[in-house]
This record gives C-alpha cells, structure tokens and sequence, in this order.
C-alpha cells in the first residue's frame, strides 16, 4: 500500500493518501526495526545456526500478494500494481548489486595510490548504468529508489568518480529541478550525492560550478516558497543545499563568496539571504569553513 501511495499524483491517489502512506511507512519501519524500505523488504538474512530475528524479510510475503494480479491477461490492467511491482523489486536489487559488487572487485576508493586506479572496473559499469536509467526515469517512485542507491555507490568510488563527473552533474541538475514531497527524499539523497562527489574530486569542481551553483539558487528559492513542504524538511534541505554551496566553494578558492555577495537581496527570501550568509561570511573561518577545508583536504584534521 505505501509505495502504491507514494510519489507524484495518481488517479487512485491524493495529498492526503500520499502523507498516510509516508506515515504508515515510517512507523512499520519504526516499529520492526528495519533500516529502510531495502532492509525491510530483504531483512537480516540467516545466519548459519541462528534463526531469523524479528526484522526478517517481507519480499516473498509481498510478491505472493501481487502474483495473483500479474498474470499474462491481468497484469496491463492495473497500472499501481505494475508500479508496486517494479518498486518491490527494484530496492532490494540494487542494494544486492553493491553487495555483489564488493565480494567481486575491491572499490576503487580502497585502493592504495600505488595501484592503478585509472584502469575502468565493474564500479565503473555499474555506475554509469545506473546513472543512465536515472536520467530517464519519470517515476517518482523510482527516482527515490535510485536516489537512495547512489550515494553509497559513488562513495565507494572515490577519487575515480572523476571519471563520470558529466553524467553525475546532469542527474543531480535533473533531480533537483523535480518536486518529491513530503519527505524530499530523492532531492536529500543527490545532495549527498553532491557533497560526496565535491569532496572526492574536489580539483575537478571548479569548472563545473557555474551550473551547480544556478541548480543551487534556483533550489533554495523553490524550497523557501514552497508551503506544502513541512518546517523539518525545510530546514534540512536548507542545511544540505549550504553544505554543498560552501563545498562547492571551497573548490572555487572562494570565488562563489564573491559572486553570490551580488544577488539582489530584493529578490529572495529573508530565509535564502540567511543561507547564502553562511557562504558569504568573511569575518575569519568559522567551524564549518575549517569543517569544509578539512574534508576538502586543505588542512590537517584536528587532533
């Protein structure tokens, strides 16, 4: 039910079914412990002579519900449980894939500088193919599922995600640009994505924040505006678009500070000019700029 809820407007769908099925999902998370929709779907897994603890698997109990309606002469005429179904499957595969993808090849991040990290590897292939469906995929249910797989999946690739640098920045310019209340999910999740790339690649920003920084701007003034967006997520979204803004930054020796000291206050939010504050302040480095360098690797991390 909460995936059939979830996501843009539906004919079988409203405002209010959607943030009941945001909420359902939340608590049955909450209350059987799992970690996320993935972990609900997949569960622990069984280990050799324990049995399975109280967060065990939902998926063969989910298909089993669905495969009634997926036979050949029913399964086109039910157009949520086509989606229920490709969702379903959807999560627990990718989180397999990263799983599978460590037991075949070591991440290129782990890599020593001694090693040829330049040589393309299975990393590589994923990455690019799961960056591919995300710049075509309309679904919002699956935009989120997407969303949510790549941080750890361009985390794992380190400094070589340099290598798919083009594709990385139009998805996150992409996902920015689209709506995905309540919880804003899969505008959080390529926020992380950004902070990771920047931090990573960090030498190879600067030639592309130009975009990053529109993409930013025109974020932040969409999330201030918008009513339907709860105080939380507001903030949140607020607080990661700065993070990435002072990264961003960083890469740029602090050109940004000078560029956004000249947006015309007439046309933002007291709420936009307050975020873009944090960017601009020149009185010395505060904690989140000696925060930003440290993890930009321009000064040594504190004892």
């Amino acid at each position: 039910m909460c995936p059939r809820h979830h996501g843009k407007d539906q004919a079988w769908t409203s405002s209010s079914s959607r943030a009941a099925a945001q909420s359902l999902q939340e608590a049955l998370l909450r209350v059987g412990g799992w970690r996320d929709s993935s972990h609900l779907l997949m569960g622990d897994g069984r280990r050799d002579g324990e049995e399975m603890g109280r967060r065990k698997e939902l998926l063969g109990g989910i298909l089993d519900v669905l495969q009634p309606q997926l036979t050949k002469d029913s399964w086109h005429r039910c157009e949520a449980v086509k989606l229920v179904f490709a969702w379903t499957l959807l999560q627990p595969v990718l989180s397999c894939l990263l799983d599978l993808l460590a037991v075949l090849e070591r991440p290129p991040s782990s890599l020593s500088p001694s090693s040829s990290r330049r040589t393309r590897c299975l990393h590589d292939s994923v990455l690019r193919l799961v960056l591919t469906h995300m710049e075509a995929e309309q679904k919002m249910e699956l935009r989120r599922v997407y969303a949510s797989a790549l941080p750890p999946l361009i985390d794992r690739m380190g400094v070589a995600v340099c290598r798919h640098l083009r594709q990385v920045e139009l998805v996150v310019l992409g996902y920015l640009e689209v709506r995905d209340p309540p919880e804003e999910t899969s505008r959080l999740k390529v926020l992380e994505v950004l902070q990771i790339t920047t931090r990573a690649a960090w030498p190879r920003m600067a030639c592309r924040a130009d975009a990053l920084l529109r993409g930013l701007l025109r974020l932040l003034v969409a999330v201030s505006s918008d009513a339907e967006l709860s105080v939380s997520v507001r903030r949140t979204m607020t607080d990661q678009t700065c993070l990435c803004l002072r990264l961003l930054d960083g890469c740029c020796h602090g050109d940004l500070q000078r560029v956004l000291q000249q947006v015309d206050s007439g046309c933002c939010s007291a709420e936009v000019l307050s975020c873009l504050a944090t960017v601009t302040s020149t009185s010395g480095r505060s904690p989140d700029q000696q925060e930003v360098e440290t993890s930009l690797g321009r000064c040594p991390a504190a004892d």
